[in-house]
């Protein structure tokens, strides 16, 4: 179990590192497009986009659907979701760290005044 769940956060945040992949997330937020309209704003080819959206689809970050001879491509919140509980967790885990090194440097400083 924590082997598949370290492979689909290692798919998630792979396919989140890239700037373009991002954009793309952004504007299917505002709803579904199709591969044309995504690579717009880009002036990126059809199989350029088709490869960004692959990756995309391999995280399960968005969701393809055929309409005749157009593809819509949607956004799928729950792999972010997933991610963003990774980082609470590890986020949390440092504030404590960082808490109990601010509490210990504390102690210094007070032992350190006591013996002045």
């Amino acid at each position: 179990m924590v082997k598949r769940y370290s492979e689909d956060l290692d798919r998630i945040f792979f396919a989140l590192s890239d700037p373009t992949r991002r954009a793309i997330l952004m504007q299917l937020s505002h709803g579904a497009a199709t591969v044309f309209k995504l690579g717009e704003p880009f002036s990126l080819s059809p199989p350029a986009v088709t490869k960004h959206l692959k990756l995309l689809e391999s995280a399960n970050l968005v969701v393809r659907k055929k309409q005749g001879k157009l593809h819509y491509i949607h956004i799928n919140p729950e792999p972010v979701k997933e991610a963003s509980q990774w980082i609470a967790q590890y986020t949390a885990m440092w504030n404590q760290q960082l808490d109990n090194l601010e509490a210990f440097l504390s102690d210094i400083q007070t032992k350190e005044k006591g013996e002045t």
